[in-house]
């Protein structure tokens, strides 16, 4: 604790104290965490808080703010969108970890990162990206996978005010990029336990199988991440099916009532299901009678509103879009065109505390685009698009161009040819 005055040294033997009292024998402790870069300057916020905090401040998750979750280019303001459900995974999760005596700081930074990655319109944009986009790279199979990317957006993209770590992550704990990785909170099980002992070995290899089989699945290594993919799940449940109702592609009375007539009593039941099979043991689980009253409800889900063809119009549009979008700025990246958005809104972000362009020079021009569309919002991929490939009328007057720039034509014009001499 070198470096830490005699008050921060007691407050963290504190912390280290009280948590000593509360968890579980089960539960991941704060001094456990371990980091990817030493980090040579103290702080007396336990790990995980710090790792939470890292991510609320990043500019990825400043995007969950416009990105949907499952219903696409509605014009209906009450609708779940990515933010909110990020939410509801950390309350739920908190909850349920106080419960469970497990680290609630570990679950609350998991489920903060878990969906960083999501590319704009939700599922249907992730496989876009897959079908359009990732499968055109070469020989060799790559695929896209959102809890991959959150991994990347956060250990690889962003980060620059961490000393120790070239710029290029937040240093996040192996224990939260773990559960982010693994949180695949479509791929429900009766239980799960944790696969502990894992180092950054292990880690990086479990990436690399993601990205190359198409359907592989990977396990937590602490109880909190194994809480956090459960909960994944209990917060879109219920809040998909009354969003379906808000915008009116489902009635009221259609759905099962076997969890609950509303996503409160949904979110409870399976919570307190939860708990009652979970405590005092090292996995997480429901009782078999809820575990098939939340599949079939699932079920319900996919037939009456994931794959409802009301919500899919628009899809084949969006899929030429990422496509068209995608082979523009892989041309610009490899023709090295400054002044395509890629380069000013992605590229010249990352690498702008480096000199030597590290980003752009060592990250194959595929992989950069992909960066880009995937940390696109939906309003921002549609405006994009929109400035690229959309004409815009001429003005009634050039000379209203003159008032706008400051510039006679005459200059214009000399500006225009030194830009086409290039």
């Amino acid at each position: 604790m070198s470096g830490l005055s005699e008050l921060e040294q007691r407050v963290i033997s504190e912390f280290a104290e009280r948590e000593g009292k509360i968890l579980s024998p089960y539960a991941t402790p704060s001094a456990s965490g371990v980091r990817r870069y030493e980090e040579p300057f103290p702080n007396i916020r336990p790990s995980f808080s710090r790792d939470g905090d890292r991510i609320l401040h990043s500019a990825a998750f400043t995007r969950y703010i416009d990105k949907t979750q499952v219903f696409s280019l509605s014009e209906n303001d009450l609708i779940t969108h990515r933010i909110i459900h990020v939410q509801l995974v950390s309350k739920i999760s908190r909850i349920i970890a106080r419960a469970l005596r497990l680290n609630e700081d570990l679950v609350e930074a998991i489920a903060l990162g878990h969906d960083i990655g999501h590319t704009p319109f939700g599922h249907d944009g992730e496989e876009h990206l897959n079908n359009e986009v990732t499968q055109k790279l070469g020989d060799e199979s790559f695929y896209f996978r959102h809890g991959v990317q959150s991994v990347r957006a956060l250990d690889k993209l962003e980060g620059s005010h961490i000393p120790g770590t070239g710029g290029r992550s937040l240093n996040l704990t192996l224990q939260v990029l773990d559960g982010i990785l693994s949180h695949d909170g479509e791929d429900v099980k009766p239980s799960i336990g944790p696969e502990r002992g894992k180092d950054w070995d292990t880690f990086d290899g479990e990436i690399e199988r993601k990205k190359k089989e198409r359907n592989v699945t990977v396990v937590p290594m602490t109880l909190e991440g194994c809480l956090v993919r459960f909960v994944d799940t209990i917060a879109f449940l219920g809040r998909d099916i009354e969003d379906a109702v808000v915008i009116g592609l489902i009635k009221a009375d259609e759905f099962p009532r076997l969890l609950g007539d509303s996503n409160r009593e949904i979110v409870n039941n399976l919570a307190m299901d939860i708990i009652e099979q979970s405590r005092g043991r090292d996995e997480i689980g429901y009782s078999a009678r809820r575990f098939d009253q939340l599949r079939i409800l699932q079920d319900f889900n996919y037939r009456r509103i994931y794959n409802n063809p009301l919500i899919k119009t628009q899809r084949e549009k969006i899929g030429g879009m990422f496509d068209a979008l995608y082979r523009r700025f892989l041309a610009d990246v490899k023709d090295e065109r400054t002044d395509s958005p890629v380069f000013f809104d992605h590229v010249n972000l990352i690498d702008r505390d480096d000199p030597a362009q590290t980003y752009l020079r060592k990250t194959p021009p595929e992989i950069i685009v992909i960066d880009y569309l995937a940390g696109m919002t939906d309003d921002y991929f549609v405006s994009i698009f929109h400035e690229i490939f959309t004409p815009r009328r001429l003005p009634f007057n050039f000379r209203q161009i003159e008032r706008m720039t400051g510039l006679p034509k005459k200059r214009l014009m000399q500006l225009y040819e030194e830009e086409q001499g290039k």
